[in-house]
């Protein structure tokens, strides 16, 4: 199967954009700080890979220098530049996530945000001195509750 350079780029800017969207509802979704971590690393692949395609030309050739005269355009490498600076930050985000995970997992023992929400309130306010905030719908202390009637069907 041949495909022509045109249709190349449309394949390849297809997957940028799929990969942007695939991480974006990754981390709209998800609850667990993991998958959010692996989520924004596919988020960052598919915007890598949009960058790229932004200074491709199909007809050109890289901007190496080598002392004779280049009569072909080339490739625009400041996209390639910007990339290879994403890639480094990225791994560095990726690094100060995961061991900030690990430091999370150790201190309260799950990852899932729901429940490191509510450890950590309970936590701050532990730590402040004051009862935690509950919802205005839940019971006073001391206060009962009629007990619900069963309904029987005669025989």
């Amino acid at each position: 199967m041949n495909l022509n350079p045109p249709d190349l780029i449309v394949i390849l800017t297809a997957g940028g954009v799929g990969l942007v969207a695939i991480g974006a509802v990754g981390l709209a979704v998800s609850r667990h700080l993991l998958r959010l971590v692996l989520a924004l690393g596919i988020a960052e692949s598919g915007g890598n890979l949009l960058l790229v395609l932004a200074g491709y030309r199909w007809d050109a050739v890289a901007p190496i220098l080598t002392g004779e005269a280049v009569t072909r355009p080339m490739v625009d490498p400041v996209p390639q530049a910007l990339v290879l600076t994403s890639i480094v930050i990225g791994v560095g985000v990726q690094a100060l996530a995961v061991a900030l995970m690990i430091r999370i997992k150790e201190a309260y023992g799950t990852l899932d945000i729901r429940e490191l929400k509510a450890r950590v309130e309970l936590d701050i306010c532990g730590e402040a001195g004051i009862t935690p905030p509950q919802s205005s719908d839940s019971p006073r202390p001391g206060q009962t509750f009629p007990v619900p009637v069963t309904v029987r069907e005669s025989a």
